[in-house]
């Protein structure tokens, strides 16, 4: 029975998945949208909802607890500034639901199932998104 087991192994150990998911959510804050597989999209959601959670708090621990969950290099170093100045203010009336997942299709190569993952409250610039596509 999986009775209240939540984690998705995304088959990979957990270190890897913690590094996987540190990544996905600092580039997910860097460019406002990501193109992934829907299994990682749905594995990120919660993840990034929680950045933000801590992101509307915006106390130094709060800062200090986002920066361990995003990593300590230089891309984690802008996420974390980004998330605070940016995307949380704009998030700050919603009560949570601060991602989107919108399905794209299957993967040519191996048709796994695509998904894009983007924040609803933050406009994403018209050169990111040609830069998706």
């Amino acid at each position: 029975m999986r009775h209240r087991s939540k984690t998705v192994k995304l088959q990979r150990d957990k270190a890897h998945r913690e590094a996987l998911l540190r990544n996905l959510a600092a580039s997910l804050i860097e460019h406002g949208q990501i193109r992934t597989t829907l299994a990682k999209a749905k594995a990120l959601r919660p993840y990034a909802e929680k950045l933000v959670t801590l992101g509307k708090k915006n106390t130094l621990h709060s800062r200090r607890r986002a920066l361990t969950l995003l990593g300590s290099n230089q891309l984690a170093q802008r996420s974390s500034k980004k998330l605070f100045e940016e995307i949380a203010p704009a998030s700050a009336d919603r009560q949570g639901g601060y991602t989107r997942i919108i399905k794209l299709g299957q993967r040519r190569s191996d048709s796994a199932p695509m998904a894009m993952i983007q924040w609803v409250d933050v406009a994403v610039s018209a050169d990111a998104e040609a830069e998706e596509a």
